[in-house]
């Protein structure tokens, strides 16, 4: 079986040695090509690379950021072509996609998993010659625009508090939850308008909802992690529904916290006169009155006034 193994070598649980390891035991059992990032953008160009060559798997050693490129470059002539199965290999700071996974967090672990799994699977012939075959299971992702997602979008202040960090991050400094917390508290409380709401929802077939602040689009329950604690604003959310909106009509301190608090609950239950949610929806759109932050898989990309967001069920098989 043809394979890639694509790494992130500034991804922040990896070292050389242990890349070194993780590729001689994948050489074990597969035709491995390695290849590592170089600048931003990369990834997605050596997996679409890779998947006009027909590569049967692409393992990622990186974190989500890496994964969410590598998969905008699998999906390029979607759904004129069959990608490659994706396999990732936890090695960000977060992991959230991975961890959605149910992976071990562990890199030898991931990995070994995997390698069980190539055993267990004994992809036929038949199976390589029609791309992906057989191998993995098959998971929604979302679209934002034009761009792939494989957990989380998002339009207003969370794009904005990582936006933030990501200027931290380039100013040289280092990168901590707590960072992440402070971040979010100072945005926002000096950063947001928390007046006037810019956003409105569109459905097809329903009113306009207008008057709200935020859109927190997930595909998969955790939206993130705190820590090792996860934090759900859609607790429903799923690989295998469509996607899930969190938004609210009130950004007062009081409302926002009791929402935090609902989330970060074992079995969250989201309630609350302000809050405005979706679940499993094929697609719907969120317009802004002024440029908001907006982000995918916890990477800012700028400002926008209107995304549409669309789930596309089965997109890619995943191997772990």
């Amino acid at each position: 079986m043809r394979a890639l193994l694509l790494v992130n070598p500034k991804a922040t649980a990896t070292t050389p040695r242990g890349r070194e390891v993780l590729a001689r035991a994948l050489s074990s059992e597969l035709k491995l090509e390695v290849a590592e990032t170089d600048y931003r953008g990369h990834a997605a160009a050596v997996a679409l690379r890779a998947a006009r060559e027909g590569v049967d798997l692409v393992v990622v050693l990186g974190g989500d950021g890496t994964i969410n490129e590598v998969v905008n470059g699998l999906l390029t002539d979607y759904p004129n072509h069959h990608p490659p199965t994706l396999a990732p290999v936890p090695a960000g700071s977060t992991n959230v996609f991975s961890r959605s996974l149910g992976q071990s967090q562990d890199p030898v672990e991931a990995t070994a998993d995997i390698l069980r799994t190539l055993r267990q699977a004994q992809l036929a012939p038949a199976g390589r010659a029609a791309g992906c075959g057989p191998l993995g299971r098959p998971i929604g992702l979302g679209r934002a625009g034009k761009r792939w997602f494989t957990f989380t979008a998002g339009l207003g202040l969370d794009a904005e508090v990582i936006h933030r960090m990501e200027r931290r991050r380039r100013a040289g400094r280092s990168i901590s939850h707590l960072r992440y917390v402070r971040a979010a508290v100072t945005q926002f409380y000096f950063g947001t308008d928390r007046r006037q709401p810019p956003l409105t929802l569109h459905r097809p077939g329903e009113e306009p909802v207008t008057g709200l602040f935020l859109g927190i689009v997930s595909n998969t329950s955790p939206w993130t992690y705190l820590h090792d604690r996860p934090v759900r604003p859609s607790p429903e959310a799923s690989f295998d529904h469509g996607l899930d909106l969190f938004s609210v009509r009130s950004m007062r301190t009081i409302t926002v916290l009791r929402h935090i608090r609902q989330m970060l609950r074992p079995r969250p239950k989201m309630r609350g006169r302000q809050l405005v949610r979706l679940h499993d929806m094929a697609a719907f759109t969120l317009t802004a009155d002024r440029p908001l932050g907006f982000q995918v898989d916890g990477d800012y990309l700028g400002e926008r006034e209107q995304v549409v967001f669309t789930a596309v069920p089965n997109a890619l098989r995943v191997l772990t």
